[in-house]
């Protein structure tokens, strides 16, 4: 019985000495923020910092690491806002922002470790965000976004001056619109497809009347050109050679008398 308890007595202080012992890991990317949480003895508080990949090592007190992403990372907000002229767009924001390494300590201390996002700079962002867009009609958003984007930037950099955070780009992601800006772009679009085509047939039309025109000038010039040339005594040589032909013809039978001087036919001239 007495074997039994010692044994017993021996496994507690055995799970008791190894439970003490702690090894606080960090993984890649991540820095650690070491610190003791004492049983019964030891000072507690910050003990260290961890690069990772690595551990802190075995410590016979309880020794626990806040580990925090130290890598680049996109943080999105997605925003409906009421533009300048009253009508909701809606649209997303992406920031790349990383830590300035081997500033674990101040990031855990000061700025609430891993919610150092959330706490420290989430709302801010958002603020600088709706100052920006709210400038601007719906319709003029997009083709401002380029302005927009920097001129948020260049707030949150201010926002994170003195502070272990970097702003490594910011994006303004798609712009949609409501239904009703939508269809008067669409409308628009179509208006002026119509008007380009109503001034291409316009341009057709033009380039047919030049056409007849032309026609109808060549046609006059013919005309007096011919009326020039038609004279008198052609027209009597005219006839005086069609008579010739038709009295050598053997089938014919048209008889010609000729009336006017020299037996050719009398020309008359009306004005």
């Amino acid at each position: 019985m007495f074997k039994k308890i010692m044994t017993g007595i021996l496994v507690v202080a055995l799970v008791f000495t190894f439970g003490c012992f702690t090894n606080p890991r960090t993984p890649e990317g991540c820095e650690g923020y070491v610190f003791e949480t004492p049983r019964f003895v030891g000072k507690g508080g910050f003990q260290g910092v961890v690069i990772g990949p690595g551990n802190y090592g075995f410590s016979l007190f309880v020794n626990r690491a806040v580990n925090v992403d130290f890598r680049p990372t996109t943080f999105s907000e997605e925003f409906k806002i009421l533009a300048k002229d009253d009508l909701n767009v809606e649209f997303k924001f992406h920031a790349v922002i990383s830590i300035e390494p081997n500033t674990i300590r101040q990031v855990v201390e000061e700025y609430a470790a891993t919610d150092w996002y959330i706490r420290y700079a989430k709302e801010p962002f958002r603020t600088f965000i709706r100052e920006a867009v709210q400038k601007y009609d719906s319709r003029d958003i997009k083709k401002n976004r380029a302005i927009i984007a920097s001129e948020v930037r260049g707030k949150l950099e201010d926002h994170f001056k003195n502070t272990p955070f970097k702003v490594i780009s910011l994006i303004c992601g798609n712009i949609d619109y409501p239904n009703v800006v939508t269809f008067a772009v669409e409308k628009k679009l179509a208006a002026n497809q119509l008007l380009e085509e109503q001034e291409i047939q316009k341009d057709i039309a033009t380039q047919k009347a030049a056409i007849r025109v032309e026609e109808a000038k060549g046609i006059r010039d013919a005309q007096r050109i011919i009326n020039s040339t038609l004279t008198d005594k052609y027209l009597q040589h005219e006839a005086i050679e069609a008579q010739r032909i038709m009295s050598k013809s053997p089938n014919h039978t048209t008889v010609y008398i000729p009336v006017g001087t020299n037996g050719i036919p009398i020309v008359k001239t009306i004005k």
